[in-house]
């Protein structure tokens, strides 16, 4: 068996029971269950959820994204080996801390494979909340070209690239597009500041003003258990993504939820503490890939202008990477997985065959 045998390249075709379109983003596929189904399972698995709770089976695959585009490799290699795994072992082991040290549950309710979740259906809070510990990426590019004022906070002059930030920030961005909010462009991943959420709480999903409060200090929390966690291994925990959503348990109480992903290298950057210290960066993340695919094509501005779109996507289309540039971020995601998790990440020679029997038999969600 070939290696691009066991990527799940496509993992929106599984005979999973709904009465549902299957919703597929750049990585995840979602599938929801039927009424029956969901009861069903909350009533046998005594999930913490009201008995009429929509659920949904979440298939990860291993493709990778980067430049809004899908990329592949040769040989028929249509994703990374590992990634999706690792992606899911990584968000698990953080949400698994985040509800031992008492901070807040997740969408996860269960986790029959390494790469499938149960989650519960969660009302979604429409802001991409960003936690900031160095300045770098597109923060530092704005910053070099002399903007000081980020989501209406205001940063320090004579910062140098890669640098540690005196404090945490929090840039959020708008989630989707969100119309009529006075001041905020109806367009996707819009920069926001802390007043346009005050004063719009309704319009980003919050139930209660007073639960802005409460994401911020969620999101610090999770930041700071991700970053002291890194830390142990010599990593250093850069900036990341949090997202955030509402839940009812099984009494009817209503709780803000960490949801999505957490603390992985696609939502993520991760540095490597020996290097950092050193002077160089070396990115345990998919900032890794970015630069590979910079430095593999010859005009790089056609990955960085938003204006060369078409062309973009040609080149993702029509250009097979070399299996080597694969490997190389496999390497990378397993690596940091099983250092974050301790385990060893066993790659499924078949994982979409071992998922429908485990659906079938554990669960049964397969006719």
């Amino acid at each position: 068996m070939g290696l691009a045998d066991k990527v799940l390249a496509v993992n929106n075709d599984l005979p999973i029971r709904t009465d549902d379109t299957v919703h597929s983003g750049k990585v995840r596929s979602v599938y929801w269950l039927t009424q029956g189904d969901s009861r069903r399972l909350i009533e046998e698995k005594g999930y913490d959820v009201a008995a009429n709770a929509p659920l949904a089976i979440m298939v990860i695959s291993d493709r990778i994204s980067a430049f809004e585009c899908i990329w592949h490799a040769e040989g028929g290699m249509n994703g990374v080996p590992g990634k999706g795994a690792a992606l899911n072992a990584i968000s698990n082991h953080w949400f698994t801390l985040f509800r031992e040290q008492g901070l807040a549950d997740s969408h996860i309710l269960d986790v029959p494979h390494p790469f499938v979740w149960i989650v519960q259906k969660a009302k979604p809070v429409m802001i991409e909340a960003i936690a900031r510990q160095y300045i770098t990426g597109s923060m530092w590019r704005a910053y070099s070209k002399g903007e000081r004022e980020f989501c209406g906070i205001q940063i320090a002059d004579n910062l140098q690239k890669d640098q540690k930030l005196p404090e945490l920030l929090i840039t959020p961005s708008t989630k989707g597009i969100l119309e009529g909010i006075p001041g905020v462009p109806a367009q996707d991943d819009v920069n926001i500041t802390r007043s346009d959420i005050e004063n719009n709480f309704g319009a980003f999903n919050f139930s209660d003003r007073n639960d802005i409060n409460r994401y911020e200090t969620l999101l610090k929390e999770g930041f700071d258990v991700i970053s002291a966690e890194l830390a142990k291994l010599d990593q250093i925990f850069v900036d990341t993504k949090f997202e955030f959503g509402y839940v009812t348990d099984k009494t009817g109480n209503e709780k803000l939820i960490y949801m999505d992903e957490v603390g992985t290298p696609d939502s993520s950057r991760i540095w490597d503490g020996p290097s950092y210290r050193n002077g160089n960066v070396v990115e345990n993340s998919k900032e890794e890939f970015r630069q590979l695919l910079l430095n593999h094509f010859p005009d790089p501005d056609i990955l960085l202008n938003k204006d060369r779109m078409v062309e973009r996507e040609a080149l993702a289309r029509d250009n097979a990477l070399p299996e080597s540039v694969m490997m190389q971020v496999s390497a990378t995601y397993v690596g940091i997985a099983e250092k974050i998790t301790g385990e060893k990440l066993t790659l499924s020679d078949n994982p979409k065959a071992e998922i429908v029997d485990i659906l079938r038999n554990d669960y049964g969600l397969v006719d």
